[in-house]
């Protein structure tokens, strides 16, 4: 006869464990978390709270909310309210603390206090998987991703956003006003008059609604990049990939090593674009990594001259594509790449033959650029498919063989592109998809910072002990 599983009787009386430990398995990934934190000195990385006060009720030792902190990152739990839920009836989490249960204005005030810190914790594990040997190629892929902040979109106010809800607005004045002008032509009742005092309240909001409009309109002109946010004051409205839509958040950028996908470095900024974090990061992770020479690859928005000679000049070989945002070349003409250069001579050969002359040199936005031409172009026979001027002009900045080097580059390893595909944007899906860091729970810069490298830790001790095991790790942490 078949029967169901059943559970114990619940007035059963049992004789647990002697002790709390025996409850926690020895390859526990909570085991991990206390040796780490107990490795810390966590008063060189300037936590708070590390020696006892005179005088108070006792505060908590720093290493027992930390611990709870990377624990819950680790589970998807970043709250503190639940942090503090779980202190009271997880089993992992009472071994951690040692029943210990904060209360969650406790744990809050140790993320918000403890920022550089933690960052510095976070730093401290990415220095132990070099010393593990898990960093030892210096190859790296960089990346950004957009995570949201606590700021709803319409806390968010740009210029075309404060014109659409201008427009908005005052449509909705003019239609309230053509409601109450067809009222005042029909013949007075109860009803009408309730209608007419409903459309002169929406009126009256309307008109508060207008005010406060233009309020937000003065101190978003005099912010520096014309945007301000209502409710987290340092988050900003970015595009992200998909058409159309946009988050009001950070840009959270990584630096990821080739061979077993650690986080070596992060960065979190508001500046929507790429274009200018690209030397800061792979700066970052060569200091990290403690080398001489780094290989650096990243997509085409970070595509940026300066920021390519800055890495040059750092020892940072760098492979990335290069924008076609050539008008002639979705035209049909021929594009700048069309045309080789001939260092040599100092010259352009365009692909009639002939051969383009410098003549003068200007500057452009700080850079000093070079111009070429030929006065072929008139009698050329295939000038149609070249230029619809007098003649084709090319432009070489004065570091341009720098950005050839890095096309050559490219041109060499036409899997690069990939492996950056298959390296940066593995960690950016386990953070938001597994881990649940989809989103910031505090406001500011800062604060934000603190958020994510407790986010990237948590990733970077799963991923350690998922290539050697927990008791490799315990290991060496020990040592």
């Amino acid at each position: 006869m078949k029967r169901f599983v059943e559970g114990a009787d619940r007035g059963q009386s049992t004789l647990l464990p002697e002790c709390l430990d025996e409850w926690v398995e020895e390859s526990n990934c909570v085991r991990v978390v206390d040796c780490f934190v107990d490795g810390l000195d966590l008063a060189d990385l300037g936590f708070e709270g590390v020696e006892p006060a005179a005088t108070g009720r006792p505060a908590y030792h720093p290493s027992v909310l930390l611990k709870l902190y990377i624990y819950g990152y680790l589970n998807r739990v970043q709250s503190s309210r639940r942090l503090e839920r779980e202190a009271g009836r997880n089993l992992e989490v009472i071994w951690l603390l040692g029943r210990l249960v904060p209360d969650d204005k406790v744990i809050a005030d140790f993320r918000k206090d403890n920022g550089p810190a933690i960052r510095r914790a976070c730093a401290s594990f990415v220095n132990l998987c070099r010393q593990m040997g898990l960093l030892a190629k210096a190859s790296v892929a960089i990346d950004g991703s957009k995570f949201k902040a606590v700021n709803n979109r319409d806390r968010n106010f740009t210029r075309g956003k404060i014109d659409r809800r201008r427009a908005q607005l005052e449509e909705s004045v003019a239609r309230y006003l053509s409601q109450l002008d067809t009222a005042d032509r029909q013949e007075p009742s109860e009803v009408l008059v309730l209608k007419t005092t409903r459309l002169k309240e929406k009126l009256d909001k309307l008109k508060e609604e207008m005010g406060k409009l233009a309020a937000y309109e003065k101190q978003m002109l005099a912010s520096p990049d014309h945007q301000i946010s209502l409710t987290d004051p340092d988050s900003r409205s970015m595009a992200t990939s998909g058409r159309g839509s946009g988050v009001v958040g950070y840009n959270v950028q990584v630096a990821v090593d080739t061979v077993n996908h650690l986080i070596v470095t992060h960065d979190v900024t508001n500046i929507g674009s790429d274009r200018s974090q690209l030397a800061n990061v792979a700066r970052e992770a060569k200091a990290v990594l403690q080398v001489d020479k780094l290989e650096a690859v990243a997509d085409r928005g970070y595509f940026n001259g300066e920021e390519i000679l800055a890495c040059e000049q750092a020892g940072i070989c760098v492979t990335l594509p290069k924008p076609m945002t050539s008008g002639a070349k979705s035209e049909g003409r021929f594009g700048k790449q069309d045309f080789v250069y001939v260092p040599e001579e100092d010259v352009y050969r365009c692909p009639a033959g002939e051969k383009l002359k410098f003549h003068y040199a200007n500057e452009e936005h700080g850079q000093k650029m070079r111009r070429y031409w030929t006065n072929a172009c008139k009698t050329c026979a295939i000038k149609d498919q070249c230029t619809t001027g007098k003649e084709r002009r090319i432009t070489r900045w004065e570091h341009e063989h720098v950005l050839e080097i890095v096309q050559q580059r490219l041109d060499q390893d036409p899997q690069a592109m990939r492996r950056r595909r298959e390296t940066v944007e593995h960690p950016f899906g386990t953070l938001k998809m597994r881990m649940g860091a989809t989103h910031f729970l505090m406001k500011t810069l800062p604060k934000v910072a603190s958020e994510m490298a407790l986010s990237v830790l948590a990733y970077n001790l799963t991923r350690v002990m998922n290539i050697v095991g927990t008791r490799a790790l315990l290991a060496a942490i020990r040592a």
